[in-house]
């Protein structure tokens, strides 16, 4: 017998219609403007669900961009591990942003949380550098999300050198 962990939902179940949801949801909006009713009517589930679950749309927001930060930096660190410039580590990250609709729960910075981007970044230049490029990363995905064309952003990522960093190739 398999035995999945609580962590991981499974998506037929109320909690992964909740968290599959939620990615959509607030992927594409701002968390101020997805409510719960939305959420629960999206999963086919009642809002007591939710609660049940996540105990409030916060806690729900949270277990998502948990899952999805993650995802992206799985990508944004196999990128740096196989030597790629900082900046191809940041395009690999954002046509993974856009491709998946994720650009308001990865473009919004993390609200009073460590920013787990900033440090793989800083990682692989200084601390105060990742800041930095973490912001730029960000602010190309909510360019995007405002409207702005996605290669127009990602040229924009893709003109950032670092002293020292070859140039890309494939901008």
């Amino acid at each position: 017998m398999l035995l999945v962990p609580d962590w991981i939902p499974i998506s037929t179940s109320p909690k992964g219609r909740l968290a599959l949801a939620a990615v959509r949801e607030f992927g594409g909006r701002p968390f101020d403007e997805v409510t719960v009713a939305e959420l629960a009517t999206a999963a086919n589930v009642t809002t007591g669900a939710l609660y049940h679950h996540f105990e409030s749309k916060l806690g729900l927001y949270a277990f998502v961009r948990a899952d999805v930060e993650q995802r992206l930096l799985d990508r944004i660190e196999g990128a740096l591990a196989a030597s790629a410039p900082v900046t191809g580590a940041l395009l690999v990250g954002f046509d993974f942003a856009v491709r998946e609709g994720f650009l308001r729960i990865l473009g919004d910075p993390p609200a009073g949380e460590r920013d787990r981007l900033a440090e793989v970044l800083g990682g692989a230049t200084t601390r105060v550098l990742g800041r930095v490029l973490a912001a730029a990363w960000r602010a190309a995905l909510a360019a995007v999300a405002d409207g702005e064309a996605p290669d127009q952003a990602r040229a924009a990522l893709a003109a950032v050198r670092l002293i020292g960093q070859p140039p890309l190739r494939d901008a």
